[in-house]
């Protein structure tokens, strides 16, 4: 019996899902495509019927992580308005940090293995991260919007990968607490 269209994209989709939380957790060569099929629900044999390579589907998961950053940015901005930035740092550095690693940012969890990465993943990421700028350029609005933009997501992405990093929970707090003035003040 044939496999609807909708039953292939849905696949696709668990594959996608997969590989984020799989390459979050065991980075890009601690994951193997077996894994990040068992993690769909899916045989291997069906990973390589959606992508070509775990290379694809780690650029995929790339661009799926930072676009979902973007839209929450986005949301952010759009339910408070001018006021978005404090509420946002809030919750990334608040929340988001409490959750597990497999649905932790995308943004310091790819990071490192981006830079060790292929030029075709690393333009993807260099893209994704261009777009993620332009929605917080146009919160920051104003003389250095991009320079602002940029520093802010630099001290998110490396306070989250810093503080997910330590073992000591009074560490953590530091530098989490640190951020957050940081981040509320660019």
């Amino acid at each position: 019996m044939a496999r609807s269209k909708a039953n292939e994209g849905d696949a696709r989709a668990r594959l996608v899902e997969a590989a984020g939380r799989g390459f979050r957790t065991g980075g890009f060569g601690g994951t193997g495509v077996d894994a990040l099929a068992k993690g769909a629900g899916l045989t291997s044999g069906a990973f390589y019927a959606h992508f070509d390579s775990k290379a694809e589907a780690f650029r995929l998961a790339v661009s799926d992580g930072i676009a979902t950053l973007r839209n929450g940015v986005a949301a952010f901005q759009e339910q408070h308005g001018r006021f978005w930035r404090d509420p946002f740092v809030d919750f990334y550095l608040g929340e988001r940090m409490e959750v597990g690693l497999d649905e932790a940012c995308g943004l310091p969890s790819f990071s490192p293995d981006v830079a060790r990465a292929d030029d075709a993943t690393r333009l993807v990421y260099e893209e994704e991260l261009k777009r993620l700028v332009e929605v917080l350029v146009a919160g920051f609005r104003g003389a250095h919007a991009s320079e602002r933009a940029w520093s802010f997501l630099a001290v998110l992405s490396g306070a989250a990968a810093m503080a997910r990093a330590v073992k000591d929970q009074k560490i953590r707090r530091e530098i989490l607490s640190a951020a957050r003035v940081a981040a509320k003040a660019v």
